[in-house]
């Protein structure tokens, strides 16, 4: 156990972190999978490119092209 928690301590960073989920309940762990997942892409402040007018014309014309 000592050395499990000197591997995590070692190699966990505030980047690139781990998480131990419990696998001994399927239903638990697979909630706190998903939550870590949701947080992970929550902290990336995504947001859709900025483009001009006549981009935009034109990205509605494939758009157009493609529903036919």
């Amino acid at each position: 156990m000592k050395a499990y928690e000197q591997c995590l301590s070692a190699t966990s960073t505030e980047h690139a972190p781990w998480f131990v989920v419990p696998a001994d309940d399927k239903e638990s762990a697979r909630l706190i999978v998903s939550q870590v997942i949701v947080d992970a892409l929550e902290g990336l402040e995504m947001s859709y490119p900025k483009t001009t007018a006549a981009r935009h014309r034109e990205l509605m014309k494939f758009r157009r092209q493609l529903v036919k």
